[in-house]
């Protein structure tokens, strides 16, 4: 299953991914930062499975992303 993973820390909170998959993006009101709906953090990374039908708009983000700190795994 493609697994999404996201380095939250260095987010500069662009809004590109909430705006290309607003389903699996929002961005916090805290600090501005995006979140990763249904991520699961560890050590400050933030992973989620996703779904077949994700996979299109998120390779889009990975691909807006300025500062490279979304990917995309088992695509």
């Amino acid at each position: 299953m493609p697994k999404l993973i996201h380095y939250r820390q260095r987010c500069i909170g662009c809004n590109a991914c909430v705006e290309i998959a607003f389903s699996r993006w929002r961005m916090s009101k805290k600090d501005g930062k995006a979140v990763l709906l249904g991520g699961i953090e560890k050590k400050g990374v933030y992973q989620a499975t996703i779904r077949e039908e994700e996979v299109e708009d998120n390779l889009r983000v990975v691909e807006a992303c300025p500062v490279n700190i979304i990917k995309l795994d088992g695509v």
